[in-house]
């Protein structure tokens, strides 16, 4: 396994972070005092505020970004690109994408907006090292 391959599972792990972080004041409590309703969680996460609701929109984001940094990864190996490359545009994605998170979740637009943009790019940057 390559270290790309290694991103490739740890970005797959970071909406199940963010789902964490977003549901995590809800763990723990009943349902009825506004606990976490694993029966309804959509209807839950729906009705989240604040810091919570940052956390949940950057899971959503994070399912968002995986299509183009997996065929990234996958279209440069298959190009036999320089791994060395690859490795480190793999690892700067993913250190972009928990930043990325980070900022969303302590509502820092601005910083959040160049993480995506610069995530988007190592993405981009992928299909063009072979």
């Amino acid at each position: 396994m390559t270290i790309a391959d290694a991103c490739l599972l740890a970005a797959c792990f970071l909406p199940v972070a963010c789902a964490g972080i977003a549901k995590s004041r809800g763990f723990g409590k009943p349902r009825r005092d506004g606990g976490f309703d694993n029966h309804n969680p959509r209807q839950w996460l729906a009705g989240l505020q604040g810091w919570q609701a940052r956390a949940h929109a950057a899971q959503l984001n994070s399912f968002e970004a995986l299509p183009l940094f997996i065929a990234g990864v996958l279209v440069a190996e298959r190009l036999h690109a320089s791994q060395a490359l690859v490795d480190g545009l793999a690892i700067t994605f993913v250190l972009l994408r928990v930043g990325y998170i980070g900022a969303y979740v302590a509502d820092r637009a601005n910083l959040r907006s160049t993480f995506w943009v610069l995530a988007v790019a190592c993405c981009v940057a992928l299909f063009f090292v072979g």
